[in-house]
């Protein structure tokens, strides 16, 4: 029988109508199972997972588990599992360890679950499975081909971690793929951040101050959406580059010190710890409310918020009103975790297929090459984004041109001119 700890097993007839309906959403992972079912790429593979169980998720679980693999699988986050998708991996013969409003120590009982598998391949989002590897579970890193990062943040942490000299097994960053990082975390963030805003609130956008701490590619789909509902957005930003591309996308660039006093809606997404804290709090309107996006729950200095309260109450689902000494009240959605998973369902199945399929093509690529690759962080071919994107374009019923022969001579030609 197969280990798992979830919620309720119950739950399971109601997970899978939520995978199937995320697989008919997500053709071209569709494609790559069929294709994996005969050829079975990743045949005696053991893989440890640590990303969100949503039910995207689980497409990619069964395509892993279709290409021959065993598969060992923990939420990435304490308040991204859908319990319901989780059941149906349980009950599929998944070894699982997620459930939705796990307590740090659970969070971290979970993964180092999913490592007795004693697995040849980690798929991680985050790097909590990577580092939990380097960090109490060294041996296993001997029988370990390699592993696959999916967030910005996460691939931040491994880098570190190699300039550091101490990664002992290679990773693919998959975030750093075109097909990855210009539409997930564009497109994807965009809306379901804002989906999180709305479950949690049900505010009227339109009109609205909206605060977008940081214009990386997240926040960029953030401020994109927002705008496109009504609000009038200000960006804060550390980078100077990224400060003049939210000037001329048409977007207000302010200190946080400065934003704090006119917003009426903020949403971190910097990867950054303390972006938000008590002397903006000190100055924020009355009823503003304050959200995460970004993957960890630090950008957002709660206990400073804590200690400017008098009184604090569950309002709505994820919504918790904080009543500072003061009088005014400030709303905090998600306990200041991904507003987009855990006040919401995450990203859309359309754009997670490509992200998905980079995965799951990252991890036959260490499977057929891992044993030769040395420690390090590596990046997907660009061609393959090229023909993901091309795939996708198809599933749509898009074509593009091509060049012609003759054009393909005169790219190369170094000597044309004038």
């Amino acid at each position: 029988m197969t280990d798992f700890k979830i919620a309720d097993p119950k739950l399971a007839q109601a997970g899978r109508l939520r995978i199937e309906w995320a697989e008919s959403r997500m053709p071209v992972l569709m494609k790559l199972r069929e294709e994996g079912r005969k050829t079975l790429p990743l045949q005696g593979m053991k893989v440890a997972g640590c990303l969100h169980v949503t039910k995207e998720t689980a497409v990619l679980v069964r395509t892993i588990r279709a290409a021959g693999a065993q598969v060992s699988w923990s939420g990435c986050n304490p308040l991204s599992t859908q319990d319901d998708v989780a059941a149906a991996l349980a009950d599929e013969g998944t070894s699982i360890y997620a459930w939705h409003g796990l307590t740090k120590d659970e969070f971290y009982w979970c993964i180092d679950k999913t490592l007795e598998l004693v697995p040849s391949l980690t798929l991680d989002d985050g790097a909590d499975l990577i580092f939990s590897v380097h960090d109490r579970h060294r041996e296993l890193a001997k029988s370990m081909i390699g592993g696959t990062e999916e967030t910005t943040t996460g691939v931040h942490r491994i880098r570190a971690m190699a300039k550091a000299g101490k990664l002992l097994y290679p990773i693919i960053a998959v975030n750093d793929s075109e097909t990855k990082w210009d539409f997930d975390n564009v497109y994807g963030t965009g809306q379901s951040s804002l989906d999180g805003i709305l479950r949690a609130s049900s505010v009227l956008v339109a009109g609205k101050t909206f605060v977008v701490a940081g214009y990386g590619h997240c926040g960029k789909g953030v401020a994109m959406r927002a705008h496109g509902m009504g609000a009038n957005v200000i960006v804060t930003e550390v980078k100077p580059t990224a400060a003049l591309k939210a000037i001329l996308d048409g977007f207000r660039v302010l200190p946080m010190d400065e934003a704090a006093k006119l917003g009426d809606i903020f949403i971190t997404a910097t990867g950054m710890k303390d972006v938000i804290v008590g002397s903006h709090f000190d100055v924020m309107k009355e009823g503003a409310l304050v959200c995460n996006t970004g993957h960890y729950d630090c950008e957002i200095n709660l206990v400073d918020l804590e200690a400017r309260s008098k009184g604090k109450r569950q309002i709505r689902d994820a919504n918790e009103e904080y009543t500072l000494k003061d009088g005014r009240r400030v709303y905090v959605l998600a306990q200041g975790r991904l507003v987009n998973l855990a006040a919401a369902e995450g990203h859309p199945s359309e754009v997670m297929d490509m992200s998905f399929a980079n995965q799951y093509l990252a991890l036959c690529k260490l499977a057929r090459e891992g044993k030769n690759m040395k420690p390090g962080v590596y990046e997907l071919p660009v061609e393959q984004d090229q023909e993901l994107a091309l795939i996708k374009l198809g599933t749509q019923g898009v074509r593009i041109d091509k060049l012609t022969p003759e054009q393909v001579k005169y790219q190369d030609d170094y000597a044309a001119g004038t």
